[in-house]
């Protein structure tokens, strides 16, 4: 399996670049944001691969970040969505607009990416939420212990996430606290 390829761009085109290798062309796939991340032909550069086998093709997916090429792996686990869907996300919506849509259930927004319907959108937020990185980046321990404790409460984990940082910044030391006051707030939000 293709896990890395360094060589020159030889020719750019919307959905592929051909990468020489020692005199060897290989043509790979890649998204809208990688391809706008490339420098221009003749220009050398270092591509992750994604290497995709059929019975009658051998495939190659590239990514400027192992971000991207993780989420492309992640999305190919999704039944329904194969290399080309999977590439298609990934050129309609950025990064961080994926993973805010899928942490927040935006349906919407995962919508606007060509040939993604709404049935489709909610199979990637219902499978996709629990795993993939959060959006907002790496938390403290607190409040990522303290959002676990919820999720495991049954809370939603949109909603668990709004009633946290509606609380967070009061700076609590511990996760009782935390989690107390998150609660409140919660209950608050329920009952009232």
């Amino acid at each position: 399996m293709i896990a890395s390829l360094t060589g020159r761009i030889t020719s750019r085109r919307p959905d592929n670049v051909i990468i020489d290798v020692n005199g060897i062309g290989y043509q790979v796939n890649v998204s809208l944001h990688t391809l706008s991340s490339l420098p221009v032909e003749g220009s050398e550069v270092v591509l992750s691969i994604y290497t995709h086998v059929r019975e009658d093709a051998i495939q190659l997916y590239g990514f400027s970040s192992e971000d991207e090429k993780k989420i492309f792996i992640t999305l190919l686990g999704i039944s329904g969505i194969g290399p080309k869907m999977g590439l298609t996300i990934l050129s309609g919506i950025s990064h961080d607009d994926f993973l805010n849509s899928i942490e927040n259930e935006d349906i919407a927004m995962l919508c606007r990416v060509p040939g993604l319907g709404k049935k489709t959108a909610q199979r990637l937020i219902l499978e996709l939420r629990e795993k993939l990185p959060a959006a907002t980046g790496v938390r403290d321990k607190l409040y990522e212990d303290t959002l676990s404790a919820l999720v495991n409460l049954g809370y939603k984990k949109s909603i668990a996430q709004q009633s946290i940082e509606k609380v967070y910044k009061k700076d609590f030391g511990d996760i009782e606290s935390l989690l107390r006051e998150t609660l409140k707030q919660l209950t608050g939000n329920t009952h009232g």
